[in-house]
């Protein structure tokens, strides 16, 4: 089998996380972008300075980032969002990258998950590309249930990702995940059974 790095994505309340969660379970390595994000946003004192030039003091409270608020801002104002992702994308990548070839020196296959492969133009970066999507209905009931968003916070970041009837056409894998856990869990070992008969 060849080294292989396939990125998993998907909408909010698409299933991605219990997706890659699951393959997790399985011994697999999983690079999760969002957290390498966090810890940038954090962490890094270039990009913290870049971020509150960009939406102005109350971005940051001393070291920490203020998320709810750089959230508020980028999802409803969509030129924002192209801006933290020209800060954050290009260091996250690199991250990204340095932990793929670690990976590497140990197993063939290495998942990324990252919500927004197709908006920020990274799909390139990746052999494959793994594409979790739920009906619209099944996702808001998802993200309302887990208490992550409201209702408005949910239509306002779903209509500032690309239509998921987009991704399907540039997705290589497509799982529809409006049913079980379980059902999920199947769809995922089918694709492990795919990308190691490659």
């Amino acid at each position: 089998m060849k080294q292989i790095k396939a990125a998993i994505t998907g909408g909010i309340g698409s299933g991605k996380s219990t997706f890659s969660s699951y393959l997790k379970s399985k011994g697999l390595p999983v690079i999760l972008s969002d957290d390498i994000s966090n810890k940038l946003l954090e962490s890094d004192k270039n990009i913290r300075n870049k971020i509150i030039g960009i939406f102005g003091k109350d971005s940051y409270s001393g070291q920490k980032p203020n998320r709810k608020f750089i959230a508020k801002q980028v999802f409803s104002y969509p030129e924002k969002l192209q801006l933290l992702n020209s800060v954050l994308h290009p260091v996250v990548m690199r991250q990204i990258d340095s932990l793929i070839n670690k990976e590497f020196k140990e197993d063939k296959l290495v998942f990324i998950e990252s919500a927004l492969v197709y908006e920020a133009g990274i799909e390139k970066s990746f052999d494959y590309v793994v594409l979790i999507t739920a009906e619209y209905n099944t996702r808001l009931k998802r993200s309302r249930e887990s208490g992550e968003f409201s209702e408005e916070d949910f239509k306002k970041r779903n209509e500032n990702q690309i239509p998921d009837e987009e991704k399907k056409k540039r997705a290589d894998f497509v799982f529809v995940n409006n049913g079980s856990k379980n059902d999920l869990f199947n769809k995922a070992e089918l694709l492990l059974l795919s990308l190691y008969s490659l």
